[in-house]
Parts: structure tokens; C-alpha cells; sequence
């Protein structure tokens, strides 16, 4: 089994956010970037057929060659390999239309994403990438087992849970529960040393137009400080409650 596992390179969640040129561009300067939380989730699982079933799990990544440490750390967790597009991923539009192209050469019988990246939270690109593909799609998978060429998914619904069965190749986007955080994998030194020898391809990008385009940033508003009232002062609290804050 071929698996292809699309990684984002996103902001660590504690770094500061800043945006220059008039709010116009994201200011990366003293951003540490990681692997995007829902794309190791899947990676940490494909991981799991690789061990039990030996499967051959590729990474792919849209992104300039400041993202090949992150691609790197994915090879430390175990990857196969890696592919890099040579491209700044502008939307999701074109980030699809990218691993796409690479899919469709690959042979892969299961391609894993994310729900979404953290950063931008757009959730498009498994969808978009299963229709470019001509692939089955399933959104925010829970579990994932794979027996043959049939696979049965977990997946998470409003109010509950849904079980799918369906035949390879699928994309399959993931979120916590497809593994938990304690299962996550940090890179140990032999693994770190393993991942400087692995292949890692760079590939020029497809042309292709992007879908939208950014207007500009803007951060979230400060939080107002807080006003403590005294347990014997209930009208008080009513009435800010009421009048201020307008939420009664």
C-alpha cells in the first residue's frame, strides 16, 4: 500500500503573530513553524501501517525551501520520503491543484491530509484534491483501519459518529481521535539522523491561477479588562450584564 500524507508548515500556536506592509503580508520574523497539528495526527497513523502492514508513506508539502525542516521532521517521525513543491502556497485552490498533479503519477491507493491548517482554517484542500483526483472524499476521520483494499472510517457527525466502508483509493481527512496526542511521535537522533539520507525531491510547480487572493490581515482585538463584582451586589452584575455587556 502507497500512502501520500500532505503536511502543512504552519505557525506554532505560542508564537506571536505580526503582519507588515500595511497588513498586507504575514511577518514570519521570530515565527517557529511546525508540522500542522491535524497533519501529524494522520502522519503518526500512517506510520501505523507502515509498521504493521508495510506500507510505503510519502510526505508532500507546497512550500519554499524554508519548509524543509518541517518536511525533514516528518522524515525523522518515519516517512519514506518527501516531495516538495517548489511554491508558495497561496490557496487552497492551488495548493490541491499541486499534490494533485504529483498524485496522479504517484499510484498512491491512499492519500491522508488534515481536516485544515491551523493558520489559515480554509478546510479545502482534501475536498478540492479528491475531486481533482476523481477519488471518494471522507471528512474528519476519528478512525481509520485498513484491510486489503477496503477501508472502514470513523468519522465524526454532529451529534455523534459515523462508520463508512469503502475500497482504496480514498482521501481521507483526519483530526484528533484518528490518533491521540500521547501516540504523536518526537524525532529521536537516530531517526534525525536517518531523515538527512532520505530522499527529498523538489518538483517545479504546474501553472495554475489561484482561486483567491489576500486583502489583508488583521489581528483579533485585545480582550477588555475584567470587571470583578462583589457577591452581595447582584443588581449591579444585572445591570452590566444587561446594559454593557447586552447579554440579558
Amino acid at each position: 500500500m502507497k500512502i501520500l500524507v500532505c503536511i502543512s508548515n504552519v505557525p506554532d500556536t505560542t508564537s506571536k503573530i505580526n503582519f507588515t506592509e500595511n497588513d498586507t503580508k504575514f511577518d514570519t520574523n521570530g515565527v517557529q513553524f511546525v508540522i500542522n497539528p491535524y497533519d501529524e495526527f494522520v502522519l503518526t497513523r500512517a506510520m501505523w501501517f507502515k509498521e504493521k502492514q508495510g506500507a510505503t508513506v510519502t510526505v508532500v508539502n507546497v512550500g519554499l525551501s524554508n519548509t524543509e525542516p518541517t518536511i525533514r521532521k516528518a522524515l525523522a517521525i518515519g516517512a519514506d520520503e518527501a516531495i516538495r513543491i517548489n511554491a508558495e502556497p497561496t490557496d487552497g485552490f492551488y495548493v490541491a491543484k499541486q499534490i494533485a498533479e504529483v498524485a496522479k503519477s504517484g499510484g498512491y491507493d491512499l492519500i491522508l491530509t488534515g481536516k485544515e491548517s491551523i493558520d489559515y482554517n480554509g478546510g479545502m484542500v482534501p475536498g478540492i484534491l479528491s475531486s481533482l483526483l476523481d477519488f471518494n472524499f471522507v471528512n474528519a476521520c476519528i478512525g481509520l483501519e485498513i484491510d486489503g483494499s477496503t477501508a472502514t472510517i470513523i468519522r465524526e457527525i454532529d451529534g455523534g459518529k459515523e462508520t463508512l466502508e469503502g475500497n482504496l483509493p480514498l482521501v481521507v481527512a483526519g483530526q484528533k481521535g484518528v490518533v491521540e496526542e500521547s501516540d504523536l511521535r518526537i524525532p529521536n537522533m537516530r531517526g534525525i539522523m536517518m531523515a538527512r539520507k532520505k530522499p527529498l525531491q523538489v518538483v517545479e510547480p504546474i501553472n495554475a491561477d489561484p482561486a483567491t487572493s489576500t486583502d489583508h490581515y488583521e489581528n483579533t482585538a485585545p480582550k477588555s479588562e475584567c470587571k470583578l463584582v462583589d457577591a452581595d451586589h447582584v443588581e449591579e452584575l444585572i445591570d452590566l450584564l444587561h446594559n454593557e455587556a447586552k447579554v440579558i
